[in-house]
């Protein structure tokens, strides 16, 4: 029966990041991943012949600048610069495209004067505002049941940040903080284009739609992140998402952990309320001071420790943890590169987003809540090839899109009806780029439920679970146990299902070994 440290369940980005931070604090560590390779929903796979696409993760706009330091990720060949942040193009059936370029709209074109000093305006607010939330977003959630000197100090520098707004940007910050995104941009702009892009934006991943209550959170969150030390910059790595994995993987290795992949775990072994190793499928167990889940928390729970050995309380909260997905995954092969109307060269580059309103984009949503999938659905569009031609034979082209809303339990069933959202999927696509139906090779559609089959992610949630209100901060993935600590002496949680939640930033995994690393025993 062999023996580590730290066995970590999970071999996704934030599993890899764990791992890699213990093993350079020195610790034994030893990676488990189920799939016949890591990185979770993160990877660059072949979904035809000879076309590669990064999995369900396909832009990267929030990885930790703590992660990239502390791992050296750029030493591992992991590259960026401020030229590759991508622009956001908003299409629009009836004229040209806007499009906010460079660190998430720092120059706007294609909309009025008027409308781009609106722009400005509301652009510098809503980074203020978010960076008021980042600490919050980047460091373990204060406790407040026993603040620590640490986390009185975190919420006094809250304050004076706060306070430094002055007192009508502070009283201004409390009035929106729970807004709904919608309301929020009638109030200060005009352009439909920019509004359906930002209300996309804020609803992205989410059981919302721009009406919604707190759906501005999710455009906080969003700022709140950054690429390359730029807040709201967003990246294609070149090789796809997999070359991100494989800059944290080789971190680990190199820090000294051992990753074994095709390894499920079947259970996390719990003597006297204290997890002390875990058992593989194959009968073998393996022993270790720490148990750390890098997967969702309602399988580690419910499946992996098991309901007889946590109080039902408990129990009660993880189950009603909201973790059905709202958002499908198309991949398509295309013989040639599509041509979006009224795009030019460096847009088809960018992210492409259909979003033509507000208003599109609520009633994109309303289906949703009663089961169906949207007739015209919204999305967020990538051609990867172009700016990595390795990904496609010569002269060919992937296009990748993560699409919404696409209900995890469709009332008709997915069996039946993926052929259908995919019919309504092409129809939009063919709307803003004609002709792009007769140049498909090869289309895979993911639906959450799929996601979750081919992925292990409970609901097809990317988040591990809702983002919302109720479920962020002091209450991810359940209040009172926001902390990476579980009931279960021993047992931490570090994946997405943890504070501050889901996206490719490595920091529930950062958070959670750094709480190890600094606990005593």
């Amino acid at each position: 029966m062999t023996s580590f440290d730290a066995v970590v369940i999970g071999g996704g980005h934030n599993g890899l990041v764990a791992a890699a931070t213990l093993a350079k604090a020195g610790r034994k560590v030893l990676v488990l991943e189920a799939a016949g390779d890591v990185g979770g929903a993160a990877r660059t796979e072949e979904f035809a012949p000879g076309f590669r696409v990064s999995s369900v993760a396909h832009l990267l706009n929030r990885l930790h600048p703590e992660v990239i330091k502390t791992l050296e990720l750029e030493k591992h060949g992991l590259q960026f610069a401020r030229g590759d942040f991508v622009p956001s193009v908003a299409l629009s059936k009836n004229g040209p495209p806007l499009v906010l370029h460079g660190a998430y709209g720092e120059v706007l074109t294609g909309a009025n004067p008027s409308e781009q000093s609106d722009w400005k305006e509301l652009r510098a607010q809503l980074l203020r505002y978010a960076g008021i939330l980042k600490p919050f977003l980047s460091r373990r959630p204060p406790d407040l049941g026993g603040m620590s000197m640490l986390d009185t100090a975190a919420l006094g520098q809250t304050a004076l940040a706060l306070k430094k707004l002055g007192k009508e940007d502070m009283r201004d910050f409390l009035r929106v903080l729970l807004m709904n995104v919608a309301d929020l941009l009638d109030e200060q702009l005009a352009d439909d284009r920019l509004k359906g892009l930002l209300a996309f934006d804020a609803t992205l991943g989410s059981h919302l739609g721009p009406r919604s209550p707190t759906s501005l959170l999710g455009l906080y969150y969003r700022l709140a992140g950054e690429t390359a030390g730029v807040a709201g910059a967003q990246i294609l790595p070149k090789g796809g998402m997999g070359a991100v994995i494989a800059a944290i993987g080789t971190a680990a290795e190199k820090a000294g952990a051992t990753i074994r992949v095709g390894t499920p775990v079947a259970r996390i072994i719990v003597e006297k309320n204290r997890a002390v190793g875990i058992a593989l499928d194959n009968g073998e167990e393996i022993r270790a001071r720490t148990i750390v889940s890098a997967i969702n928390p309602a399988t580690t729970f419910l499946d992996l420790v098991g309901p007889r050995e946590i109080d039902t309380g408990f129990v009660r909260k993880v189950k009603n943890i909201r973790m059905k997905g709202d958002a499908a995954k198309l991949h398509l092969a295309l013989d040639r590169q599509p041509e979006f109307t009224g795009v030019d060269a460096a847009g088809h580059k960018g992210r492409l987003v259909i979003a033509p309103s507000p208003d599109h984009v609520e009633r994109a949503f309303n289906p949703s809540k009663y089961g169906a999938f949207s007739p015209e659905p919204v999305m967020e569009i990538t051609l990867p090839s172009l700016a990595d031609p390795s990904l496609a034979p010569t002269g060919a082209s992937v296009l990748s899109a993560v699409v919404q809303y696409a209900p995890y339990a469709l009332k008709e069933g997915w069996g039946a009806g993926k052929p259908k959202f995919l019919e309504a999927i092409m129809a939009q696509l063919e709307t803003y780029a004609p002709g792009i139906g007769k140049t498909v090779l090869h289309a895979e559609l993911l639906t959450p439920a799929d996601i979750e089959t081919r992925y292990r992610m409970s609901g097809g949630h990317w988040h591990h679970g809702e983002l919302q209100a109720d479920q962020m901060l002091m209450s991810r993935p359940v209040s009172g146990w926001s902390g990476y600590e579980t009931p279960v002496e021993g047992l931490f949680l570090a994946g997405a299902g943890s504070h501050p939640g889901g996206g490719v930033s490595g920091a529930p995994g950062v958070n959670a070994a750094r709480r190890i690393i600094g606990m005593k025993g």
